[in-house]
């Protein structure tokens, strides 16, 4: 996690949200929020104190009285709003997106829209928080069950999806039952903030979502906290690692989804044109910055000789700012970042590699001080080589090659993570094949990036998961619940036995 930086001058401060008031943290750690491709000061963020993060924590707590015992509809209803509230804000949210993060703007909008997609699942949690229930499973007794409320529950969000992943986490535990303290990126939390807003709009109580701000102490507070009963985290495997152990030990409930090296395989029956165009927009999309980015192709027997193409369609593709119009790769995130990835790939020519397409430095005019990398393109990638081995979270595709699908399927379930992966082929067999071979929990046939929608659950597996259940679907409605079960037996005068049962049955 980066430290905090100075102040800087006049720029605004990101407030925190406690008991339902966006309040001035008394802290003297601040973090700039930095335009990446301007390296304008657009805010600063500040690293809450212990006591602001226990006053958060304190209100949800006293909220949870009131609304674990709100209706169902009631609160279904203020998920129905605030929907629409997203969708009429849409391109005030995308805007703050790209300004903070660097997403051009149709992918800024495709982050909002996919978290859009989760408050409408919210929305419907009538449905979805059904319990069950058996009658007559002895004579005159029925068994039931009940899907509560945990309590305070906590979020800890990335930078790469500012919008999205915060709407993942409280809209599915506050449709639930249960309070909320959030903690965005600090790196870019000014679009979540808006979010926020919008949600006390739409007629969240006070107390109900709580927002504190900060790195690696704030991350440790919310793990430690005895008040909070469950985690959802999105980000690096190193502090989802960390976030997991550290809270589990704490004896809360936490899922983790964290870092990932996507794999596409490519048979040569595959349609060329589609292909190209799904890897290309798959690995450079969003510069990369995607856990579900496509990072790694291996191309299978003749579609190797596709290496030519898939460059030069890599070629076509504008790197510039996210508001510059036919913009598709804007910058990362960070000067740090920046630096990571060019280091990364002078890592993978030095271990050998085939450098197709040289993505450092480009020109972009205007955006001199911006953090661009346009795309990169490897070719003859093993595993141990460092651009294998390591998420690079940049526009770097490495290509690898395989004889036949079997081999290329064994290639990649020897890879530690589980996030995402995809086939490209005509074939149904072979999609078939494919889809009960490959051990990686999301699977797309055809499609790059198989992230599923909201009826459906994020699916990530192996090192790319902690915890068994995902963050949005039927899934995260079990994660925030605990399921009690009642059995039941009424008696009337006629049924009522005289005699002492000394067994454990039911009869």
């Amino acid at each position: 996690m980066n430290a905090p930086t100075s102040q800087a001058v006049l720029a605004p401060t990101v407030k925190l949200l406690i008991g339902g008031k966006f309040v001035e943290s008394k802290t003297t750690q601040w973090r700039d929020v930095v335009n990446p491709a301007t390296q304008e000061v657009l805010a600063r963020v500040p690293f809450a104190t212990p006591e602001e993060i226990d006053a958060a924590v304190a209100s949800a707590q006293e909220a949870f009285k009131t609304w674990k015992k709100t209706a169902i509809g009631a609160r279904a209803r203020i998920f129905l709003k605030y929907q629409q509230l997203i969708r009429e804000n849409m391109a005030e949210l995308a805007a703050i997106l790209t300004a903070e993060q660097g997403k051009t703007l149709p992918d800024a909008e495709g982050d909002v829209f996919r978290g859009l997609e989760v408050v409408e699942h919210a929305a419907s949690i009538g449905n979805l928080q059904l319990g069950e229930l058996a009658n007559n499973v002895a004579g005159g007794v029925d068994t039931y069950t009940l899907l509560q409320p945990l309590g305070v529950c906590a979020g800890i969000t990335p930078f790469n999806f500012p919008a999205m992943i915060p709407l993942w986490m409280f809209p599915m535990a506050i449709a639930t039952g249960n309070t909320f303290v959030l903690k965005p990126s600090e790196q870019d939390p000014m679009v979540t903030m808006r979010l926020v807003e919008l949600a006390l709009e739409a007629g969240i109580p006070p107390g109900v979502l709580n927002v504190i701000h900060g790195g690696e102490a704030a991350v440790n507070a919310i793990c430690d906290h005895k008040d909070i009963k469950a985690i959802s985290f999105v980000g690096s495997t190193k502090v989802g690692t960390h976030v997991y152990n550290r809270a589990s030990l704490n004896g809360k409930r936490v899922q983790c989804m964290m870092g990932a090296k996507n794999h596409a395989i490519v048979l040569p029956d595959a349609n060329k044109e589609q292909t190209l165009n799904a890897l290309a927009g798959a690995a450079f999309g969003a510069a990369g910055q995607r856990c579900m980015a496509l990072s790694v192709v291996v191309l299978v027997g003749e579609a190797q000789k596709w290496i030519p193409e898939l460059v030069e369609k890599a070629k076509t593709l504008k790197v510039s700012a996210g508001t510059e119009k036919g913009t598709d790769v804007g910058p990362v995130v960070s000067c740090a970042a920046k630096d990571r990835v060019q280091g990364l790939i002078e890592r993978g020519i030095a271990d050998g590699a085939t450098l197709e397409l040289d993505g450092r430095n480009p020109n972009v005019p205007g955006y001199e001080k911006g953090n661009f990398v346009g795309p990169t393109v490897f070719s003859g990638v093993k595993p141990g080589m460092a651009i294998y081995d390591q998420e690079i979270f940049g526009p770097v595709l490495c290509l690898s090659a395989a004889a036949d699908i079997d081999e290329a399927i064994e290639f990649i379930n020897s890879n530690p993570n589980g996030n995402g992966t995809a086939i490209f082929t005509q074939s149904g067999a072979a999609a078939r094949k494919f889809q009960e071979e490959i051990d990686v929990g999301q699977v797309g046939i055809n499609v790059p990036i198989p992230v599923p929608v909201p009826l459906f659950s994020f699916s990530g597996s192996r090192a790319s998961k902690l915890g068994d259940l995902g963050p949005y679907g039927k899934q995260v409605v079990l994660f925030y619940t605990q399921t009690k079960t009642v059995t039941a037996r009424w008696f009337d005068d006629s049924t009522i036995s005289h005699g002492v049962n000394t067994t454990i049955s039911l009869k």
